[in-house]
């Protein structure tokens, strides 16, 4: 199985944080691992929106605080990942997380590289890349330009391209031109969160957004297909859009499940792949995310294959 799109900070093993925390002197809002998984580390049924769904990495991010728990926790996740048959998967986080803690994005993305290492050291039969997250937000670009160029210092060695993540719906794809002007500048490869949550600004006019600045691959885009005309371009393109299924559902981009995009998207020739985004947040792995889509539209077998192998094209590390 091949992935592109999973959240470092959204795939931590619940049972890990609670030992993070007491290593850190983190106060926990409870010490039962069932109800902090339930209540604070996954998304509940009656969550409304994509905001609402951030909340659940509040806990995670804070237990990231030092570079010793992330390499504990980029181990951890490729080790999972192996185990559940994965031949490869690109790994994604915020490097500039670190400007709360009193560590440099230096030492924390060297800590991602050191447990990637290690945990491919383990487990010979997977590959996996990291991704580095620039983040949304009107106060940080000093700290976006930092990651573009931490990824440009550490291209091809453990790190594959740069991302956008965040609220799109508060802060629109147009406000990072200048992060991207940066990485097209260091020749890095990118993607970018676009078209996941419902709202004008997140919609279709987030994903030409996106496309302007020269993404090469999406972040979910399932809202392309409210723009018959985008949908056709992003087929004729083959821009490939990294979906999440179960995440897509839960944070409300479209009104029922049945609605989700993802069949109308594959039969219009757009090269969807499948990915949990967060795995411990949307309580998914992609075994089960296969097993979802399949039931939900009716796919085949050789359905997945064909997003298989489009996930294979669009890695950025040749496989």
């Amino acid at each position: 199985m091949i992935e592109l799109h999973v959240h470092l900070d959204g795939s931590l093993r619940p049972a890990t944080v609670m030992e993070l925390a007491d290593q850190q002197g983190i106060l926990l809002p409870t010490c039962d691992l069932k109800v902090l998984t339930d209540e604070y580390l996954q998304v509940p049924d009656s969550c409304v929106d994509l905001v609402e769904c951030l909340k659940r990495f509040d806990l995670p991010i804070k237990v990231l605080g030092t570079p010793e728990a992330i390499r504990r926790v980029t181990y951890e996740l490729v080790e999972d990942l192996a185990a559940e048959g994965h031949e490869y998967a690109e790994i994604r986080f915020a490097p500039q997380y670190a400007r709360f803690t009193g560590y440099s994005q230096q030492e924390f993305v060297e800590a991602a590289r050191d447990g990637l290492k290690e945990a491919l050291a383990k487990c010979p039969a997977m590959k996996a890349s990291l991704i580095l997250c620039c983040m949304r937000g009107d106060d940080n670009r000093e700290e976006n330009m930092e990651t573009i160029r931490m990824t440009a210092r550490h291209l091809d060695s453990g790190i594959c391209a740069t991302d956008l993540a965040g609220a799109e719906s508060l802060f629109p794809t147009e406000m990072f031109a200048d992060v991207f002007a940066l990485a097209k500048k260091l020749d890095i490869p990118y993607t970018i969160h676009a078209g996941e949550s419902a709202g004008r600004v997140s919609g279709p006019d987030s994903i030409r957004s996106a496309l302007q600045m020269g993404a090469q691959r999406l972040g979910h885009g399932v809202l392309a297909i409210q723009d018959p005309t985008l949908v056709k371009e992003l087929a004729a393109r083959k821009i490939p859009l990294e979906v999440s299924y179960t995440s897509n559902v839960q944070t409300k981009a479209f009104p029922t499940a049945a609605e989700h995009s993802l069949r109308r998207l594959y039969e219009a020739g757009v090269h969807v792949t499948l990915n949990t985004d967060n795995r411990t947040v949307s309580n998914v792995n992609l075994k089960k995310e296969i097993i979802r889509v399949k039931q939900a539209f009716g796919f085949t077998d050789q359905d997945i294959a064909v997003m298989q192998q489009y996930a294979r094209e669009a890695a950025f590390t040749r496989l």
